[in-house]
């Protein structure tokens, strides 16, 4: 068969365009570990820290641009795996059935524990129970406890507040009837302040005074709970020495899970996270940095 030149120009013609339309210059531009935009999803428990991680890693970096949604934890897991989230920040590690689910599909995810975080108790000013032992602790939330009547208020009903609270502390067992769900951290600070039967569990990060430069103060809003451990001689408030050495009594991990298949801007952020920089930003947030060298030393109060 033979083309006239003519008809060669054409097809030269259409196959440059087409060479060109899958030449570089169009293909997708991937982000980078410090360019771009990405969306991540957050355990809401944590919205003022990552809001403060991303200012500074964003002044840091101009050119990078990270977009969070702070939801329940499960509703963050749910994101990772149907990649409507490379990375997630959360109150726990893969667990296996997500590994698995990984392998099968040939994926290598990456995670690491960044901080020790605490769940707070928080009460009406009122109330004059604001020193408890664990047992009392266990028998309020699994409503064995009928010392008093007290009603428990959580953030969401889906949230890893809920979730540590009846693995950790109920081994299993339901929520009293009657726990109610305020929706949101602040929501759980405003119905307990509101309420003199109220008991509201709380990210410790949440009841921090902003003001104080030192994070050694909490909200005035309501009354954090001292708290001594199984094992324990002393009551102790949510501090991050206590966190640290173990002696405030609920304590959780705080981590990054990233499902990125490059080192894009998703690395960049969760690498950020466990520097020097994003540790002391956990750090001004009452969290216990796991990647800073901390050092006690006793000190002499007169």
């Amino acid at each position: 068969m033979f083309f006239s030149f003519k008809n060669n120009a054409v097809y030269l013609a259409a196959l440059a365009m087409l060479m060109s339309a899958c030449g570089p210059n169009n293909a997708k531009k991937l982000d980078t570990a410090t360019e771009g935009t990405i969306r991540i999803s957050v355990d809401e428990t944590y919205k003022p820290l990552i809001d403060s991680e991303i200012k500074v890693f964003e002044s840091l970096y101009p050119k990078a641009h990270i977009i969070p949604s702070y939801k329940p934890e499960a509703e963050c897991f749910k994101d990772l795996l149907n990649d409507s989230a490379r990375l997630v920040i959360v109150t726990r590690d893969f667990n296996t059935a997500e590994r698995d689910y990984f392998k099968k599909i040939k994926i290598v995810p990456n995670s690491l524990m960044l901080a020790w975080d605490a769940l707070a108790l928080v009460v009406n000013h009122s109330n004059p129970d604001s020193i408890l032992t664990m047992d009392q602790v266990r028998g309020i939330m699994d409503g064995t406890n009928k010392d008093r009547k007290w009603q428990l208020v959580f953030d969401n009903a889906n949230s890893s507040t809920v979730r540590y609270i009846q693995d950790s502390i109920n081994k299993g067992k339901p929520l009293p009837a009657g726990t109610m769900a305020a929706k949101t951290n602040p929501e759980v600070i405003d119905y307990v302040s509101k309420n003199k039967d109220a008991i509201g569990v709380i990210g410790v990060s949440w009841i921090s005074d902003e003001s104080d430069s030192l994070a050694m103060a909490f909200t005035n809003k309501v009354t954090v709970v001292k708290l001594r451990a199984d094992y324990g001689s002393d009551f102790v408030l949510p501090y991050q020495a206590y966190i640290g050495i173990g002696t405030y009594p609920l304590k959780r991990g705080f981590f990054y899970c990233l499902k990125e298949p490059y080192h894009g801007l998703g690395t960049g952020f969760a690498t950020f996270l466990g520097s020097y920089e994003g540790q002391l930003v956990i750090k001004q947030f009452r969290l216990f940095p796991a990647r800073l060298n901390v050092v006690f030393r006793e000190a002499n109060l007169k």
